[in-house]
């Protein structure tokens, strides 16, 4: 897509990440407030673990089939509808939790999954709507400013929910994904996004799903990257799902420290976002994907080796920064060279079955995650993920095809274009 197609474009775009940025800030702080809640009622590995599994299990199970409606409906209202079931969910359970002493856990689980199914559609929606709303030269760039918008989010959220969740009752803070809710829906009236030809062809869910998945498997080198990914989740996810814990159980710390562990993480992807912002036109971005992964794999298997005091936090708060850092030139890297693999007619059922692929592992860890850190301790599934993660690293590393997947890509686009300007 050339610039000359897209006027107005940068005002456009910035408009979207500012209705990103303002509706996540409301929606996570209200998703910390609820994690903090079951932590610190039951500090439980096994209730985390399963609050974790109910939040992933929408991506797993509705992911390939969500895409099909993603190529053909409107993308807006697709954005738009689960602002409002999340509203909607919301008063329910803030109504609940202002009529009853405690909230019933039952309830609260069902919150989070109604919340994931909603996440679930708005995922791969925004996904598929970068690519046609700014420059494919700029599109690496832009995944990552979408990436520090996130990072932001993921800094200011901790913070401000810590200071909330001290002083106001959850049943009223619970609100505030109402108020998410009203914004983003209010911003995204005011954005123009551009719509995908009208597939003519009838809506066949099974078929859709099959398409992407055939297109997925048939992108040598991405498919050998997407499988390792799966094993990546299978074993770091774990220890993703227990940072409350590890704070608040192994470190006997409290929750503004645990809001501090995420803020960190979060300043160190702001950072990591903004490298990729600002000098994101990389040769090979398989390069620096790998960095990322022993850069992660170093730091969070060390953090399985620290003292369970607070010292052993200091430690773990630096890891956690350096964690962060990198995290964004695996995901935001990698969503960039997807994102340019496929025409976006095309973009939301192969992301539908991707993010399916990349995500059916996690819960499987799940399951186990819970009743092993409650057995042999929650900081020996740090290390275990680290050393998967190098693992997966080195997979990648040793598989021709995913190592040079990025150089293969650029080239082809450069030779596309070479003919486009001559003919």
């Amino acid at each position: 897509m050339e610039t000359t197609l897209l006027p107005h474009w940068r005002r456009n775009i910035y408009l979207f990440l500012t209705s990103q940025f303002l509706s996540g800030i409301t929606s996570m702080v209200v998703q910390y407030a609820i994690i903090w809640y079951l932590t610190k009622q039951t500090g439980s590995a096994t209730i985390l673990s399963l609050a974790t599994l109910l939040g992933m299990l929408p991506m797993v199970l509705l992911s390939p089939f969500i895409g099909p409606f993603v190529d053909r409906f409107n993308k807006k209202l697709l954005l738009i509808v689960p602002d409002i079931v999340a509203a909607i969910v919301a008063i329910i359970l803030s109504t609940v939790g202002t009529l009853q002493a405690t909230f019933p856990l039952w309830l609260i689980f069902i919150s989070l999954l109604i919340r994931s199914i909603a996440q679930t559609f708005q995922m791969p929606t925004i996904q598929s709507i970068i690519p046609t709303m700014v420059p494919t030269e700029e599109l690496t760039k832009i995944n990552g400013q979408l990436g520090m918008v996130q990072s932001a989010n993921m800094i200011i959220a901790p913070a401000l929910g810590a200071f909330l969740f001290a002083i106001v009752p959850l049943n009223f803070l619970i609100l505030l994904d109402v108020l998410g809710a009203i914004i983003g829906i209010s911003l995204l009236l005011l954005i123009q996004i551009p719509e995908n030809p009208v597939i003519d062809a009838p809506l066949h869910v099974l078929s859709d799903a099959k398409f992407g998945l055939t297109k997925l498997r048939h992108t040598r080198g991405l498919w050998a990257i997407t499988m390792t990914g799966a094993i990546f989740t299978l074993l770091f996810m774990p220890a993703a799902s227990l940072y409350p814990l590890m704070t608040m159980g192994y470190f006997h710390g409290s929750v503004g420290q645990a809001g501090l562990i995420e803020a960190v993480y979060s300043v160190g992807m702001l950072v990591g976002g903004t490298i990729i912002g600002i000098f994101g036109n990389w040769k090979d971005r398989m390069r620096p994907i790998l960095w990322a992964m022993l850069a992660m794999g170093i730091t969070f298997g060390a953090s399985g080796f620290l003292p369970g005091n607070q010292r052993g936090f200091i430690w773990f708060l630096g890891l956690n920064a350096l964690a962060g850092i990198a995290t964004p030139f695996y995901s935001t890297l990698l969503m960039a060279m997807i994102q340019q693999s496929f025409p976006p007619t095309q973009l939301g059922r192969i992301l539908g079955v991707l993010n399916s692929i990349m995500s059916i592992t996690g819960p499987v860890g799940l399951i186990f995650a819970g009743p092993l850190a409650d057995s042999i301790g929650v900081e020996k599934l740090f290390t275990i993920g680290g050393v998967g993660t190098l693992i997966c690293g080195l997979i990648m590393w040793l598989l021709p095809s995913a190592r040079q997947y990025d150089v293969t890509l650029q080239q082809s686009h450069t030779l596309e274009d070479t003919e486009i300007t001559k003919s």
